[in-house]
């Protein structure tokens, strides 16, 4: 029963809490990289690159949650007994 519990609040507040997170790092990184261009614009090529790639390494980040919270619904205790009862009616 706590299993069932814990596993249904980490399916349900996982993913908020990781793209709640990847957005905030998602704005910081794109304040400091315009912070960083205004003040050195002739950089902006090299900023624009390594705020590309850090953008790049968040989101993967956020996807790898997407697919942990598949992976965790599937295995809910309530999940498979209702996908098999409406399969068979």
């Amino acid at each position: 029963m706590l299993y069932g519990a814990m596993l249904a609040l980490a399916v349900g507040l996982g993913l908020p809490i990781a793209v709640l997170g990847a957005a905030t790092a998602q704005g910081r990184t794109a304040a400091a990289a315009l912070e960083g261009i205004a003040r050195q614009p002739e950089a902006a090529g090299r900023i624009q690159i390594a705020m590309i790639i850090g953008l790049a390494l968040i989101e993967s980040l956020v996807i790898y949650a997407l697919l942990m919270f598949f992976i965790l619904q599937g295995k809910l205790p309530g999940v498979l007994e209702a996908l098999q009862a409406g399969a068979g009616a």
